[in-house]
């Protein structure tokens, strides 16, 4: 299979991977919702985000559409370096690398671009009691919010280590300690992963170009 098929199948199926398990989660828990997968230490736990990976934030509605616009023309350059980088005959292991980060990026933004106009909103409900709480994919009526104001689905949390800071540690002493609170999802990862593969393995390519 020559490099750009490959590349291309990598961003589809972590494309496909990422929104299907997006589609489940926003359908099928409310917010808040957690279920252990190994013990306490790995969990599916749902949030949503209005911006960055990991749950940060950016600047309310306006930083939102500027953030999604960045993304999409982030993508579109990715995916024209994806094609140089192929004609220049760079290593299998820097364009997939690249097409993770690529689909990772993509998979955000479709949560932005459209997850506002298609899901009814998710919250903080009681689902064995009454329901609430789960979104519903085409609402009568219409999404929760507008084109580019999509909530981004967050969907795994690793809290290995909980504890407490020395109380003569400065500034934190006394105060909970969590290792790894940020919540993400497949499309966070992808993107971490690719930025670190193409650091670690991929510095002799990089000093080349």
């Amino acid at each position: 299979m020559r490099i750009q098929h490959k590349a291309t199948l990598l961003i589809l199926l972590i494309l496909i991977a990422d929104q299907l398990i997006k589609f489940i989660v926003k359908t099928n828990m409310h917010l808040g919702e957690s279920i252990p997968v190994f013990g306490n230490w790995f969990q599916i736990y749902f949030i949503e985000n209005n911006g960055m990976a990991f749950g940060y934030e950016f600047g309310g509605k306006v930083g939102k559409v500027l953030l999604t616009s960045f993304r999409i023309v982030a993508v579109t350059g990715l995916l024209f370096y994806i094609r140089a980088m192929i004609k220049k005959g760079a290593p299998t292991g820097f364009i997939l690398a690249l097409a993770m980060i690529t689909a990772g990026a993509a998979g955000n933004i479709f949560d932005s671009m459209f997850y506002g106009m298609i899901f009814s909103e998710s919250s903080y409900g009681n689902p064995l009691v009454d329901g609430s709480g789960i979104a519903t994919l085409f609402p009568e009526g219409g999404g929760y919010s507008s084109f580019m104001h999509g909530k981004v689905v967050d969907w795994t949390y690793f809290p290995i280590i909980k504890g407490h800071w020395p109380e003569w540690f400065p500034w934190k002493g006394g105060q909970q300690f969590l290792f790894f609170r940020p919540i993400f999802n497949l499309a966070d990862s992808c993107i971490t992963i690719g930025v670190t593969w193409v650091i670690v393995f991929q510095r002799k390519f990089l000093k080349t170009i």
